[in-house]
């Protein structure tokens, strides 16, 4: 069995329309549904119920997709642990935006500097991106942005810092000193489809403590998206106090959102026993 097939198969499932996956896959609609019928007959069960909206996951379909997705992600993994051998000693450390702020760079310095035969890859993912770069062998170890499904992973918190609001810098409330989550409650709220929806949730802190839910803004795909879209005065944002760091520019102003809870930053590796990743997480915690 072939392993384009079952990628085939999760993208047909994931878009829940052979068309849409076809794009996805940039093949063309009657070849993934001739892959799609070979599969079938190979395993011998139909695996979708066709119907006027697209397809939808047979008893058969649902089990065989399991395993599928279990499968391919092995597969990277298998392609992930080859690579290591291949670029030599190298580390992958992932991150999202202003990942772990002053830690992250300080931990790469400091490892760099305990073992200088070894060479560190900085891997920057969007929104809630690093985890599953983590499960898919595409990085060594990440600083993950709580909250995260990190089943199956080693993690451990190592940084924790304020959030604040992102506002057009001409905006009233770009002046004061800081925010409650009511002060800004009825402002749009820029948000992403990109994410796990209990960290989208997390982040416009729905429900607010009234019971209300967040006046949502536009979407983004990204942190540059989203400071775009804020600088222009479309919405507001929620983020880290070190985005206001790393971010710094004269069209946006960053005020402390004085009554959320902080964000928690965990440090998180497969559990696979490298050497490498073992020393980066001690390292960390020196520091940290």
């Amino acid at each position: 069995m072939e392993l384009r097939r079952l990628r085939y198969l999760v993208a047909i499932a994931d878009e829940g329309n052979i068309g849409r996956a076809a794009q996805k896959l940039y093949v063309s609609q009657p070849a993934l549904s001739y892959a799609l019928k070979n599969l079938e007959a190979e395993l011998g069960v139909r695996l979708f119920d066709r119907h006027a909206g697209g397809v939808t996951p047979t008893p058969a379909g649902r089990d065989v997709l399991a395993e599928a997705r279990k499968a391919l992600v092995q597969a990277d993994r298998v392609t992930a642990a080859a690579e290591r051998h291949r670029r030599g000693r190298t580390l992958r450390v992932g991150f999202e935006a202003s990942g772990a702020g002053e830690l992250t760079t300080k931990a790469r310095a400091e490892f760099t500097r305990r073992n200088p035969g070894v060479r560190m890859e900085p891997k920057r993912f969007d929104w809630s991106g690093e985890v599953a770069a983590l499960r898919e062998g595409r990085v060594d170890i990440a600083f993950v942005w709580l909250p995260a499904d990190l089943t199956g992973l080693h993690a451990e918190v190592v940084h924790t810092e304020p959030r604040v609001v992102g506002l057009p810098a001409h905006h009233p409330l770009a002046t004061r000193k800081g925010l409650s989550i009511m002060d800004v409650k009825d402002e749009p709220l820029l948000w992403t489809e990109q994410a796990p929806r209990a960290w989208v949730d997390w982040w416009a802190v729905n429900p607010r403590p009234d019971g209300s839910a967040p006046c949502w803004g536009p979407t983004n795909d990204n942190v540059e998206e989203m400071l775009e879209q804020v600088a222009e005065g479309t919405a507001i944002c929620f983020a880290p106090f070190s985005m206001s760091l790393y971010y710094s520019r004269p069209d946006l102003a960053w005020v402390p959102l004085t009554d959320v809870e902080p964000l928690q930053v965990a440090l998180a590796w497969a559990k696979d026993g490298d050497p490498l990743v073992r020393g980066f997480a001690d390292t960390v915690r020196d520091l940290a």
